[in-house]
């Protein structure tokens, strides 16, 4: 005996039933006259039609309610939240490279600071009667204030190198959970958080060409400074009001 495939027994089991429901009605399509029942073939051939249209529209109603749970499903898988941040790891990254920033020693990121500094340590010009000792004093303030400076920016480096390693950790778990994502909402917030990481690094590299940019404008004062002292020291040396010229014999 042949086999039928599964589409054929499908086909064969809906029109069994499609007939039963027929055969089923069909006595009242029939009428009776003296006893006989006489088929009637219009009104069999009109159930064979109300029947077959109130099959395919159970058949539009199961479609119909597949698709709503289909959609359900993928609304659900739409909301769904990642379970994965870093912005916990992202935060004190920040917040490392800002109390780096917090410790510049001796002229701090300050308005204040700078302005006194430059006011006391960094003048436009000294006086004629500023001592020996106020020139030397100051210019070993310069000169350690430069120092502390270049040591600030180091620290600031070192810092952003160590949060490298964390990045590169965050980085790789997000793309691979960005595409693992079940639904648009996980990937929306993967992008975001890898946005924030990017946001991070540039933050770490404002704070280091801060840092650096602060060294190297203290060094600059410092040498024009130092410029400005010699020029001062040159001058209290010529009119040093000690110095009288005579005569000098160097041979007898």
């Amino acid at each position: 005996m042949t086999k039928c495939n599964p589409r054929m027994r499908t086909t064969l089991i809906a029109g069994v039933a499609l007939i039963a429901v027929v055969v089923l009605s069909a006595p009242a399509d029939a009428q009776l006259f003296g006893g006989v029942t006489v088929f009637d073939p219009s009104n069999y051939a009109q159930n064979v039609m109300t029947a077959a249209r109130e099959l395919q529209q159970v058949t539009n109603e199961i479609t119909m309610l597949q698709n709503q749970a289909t959609s359900l499903i993928n609304q659900a898988r739409n909301l769904q939240n990642l379970n994965f941040s870093s912005l916990g790891a992202i935060d004190q990254s920040i917040s490392q490279t800002t109390s780096l920033l917090g410790q510049a020693q001796r002229v701090s990121y300050d308005v204040n600071a700078i302005n006194s500094a430059f006011t006391t340590t960094y003048p436009v010009n000294y006086s004629g009667s500023t001592s020996s000792q106020q020139l030397l004093t100051d210019a070993q303030t310069r000169w350690q204030n430069a120092l502390a400076a270049y040591q600030d920016s180091m620290r600031v480096q070192a810092g952003v190198v160590q949060n490298l390693q964390s990045t590169h950790s965050q980085v790789d778990a997000l793309v691979n959970a960005s595409q693992s994502s079940a639904g648009t909402l996980q990937a929306a917030q993967s992008g975001n958080q890898l946005l924030a990481i990017l946001t991070k690094q540039l933050a770490d590299l404002t704070a280091v060409m801060t840092a650096i940019a602060r060294a190297q404008s203290l060094d600059g004062a410092r040498a024009i400074e130092t410029q400005e002292q010699v020029n001062t020291q040159n001058a209290q040396f010529l009119n040093y009001a000690g110095y009288q010229p005579g005569n000098a014999q160097m041979f007898h």
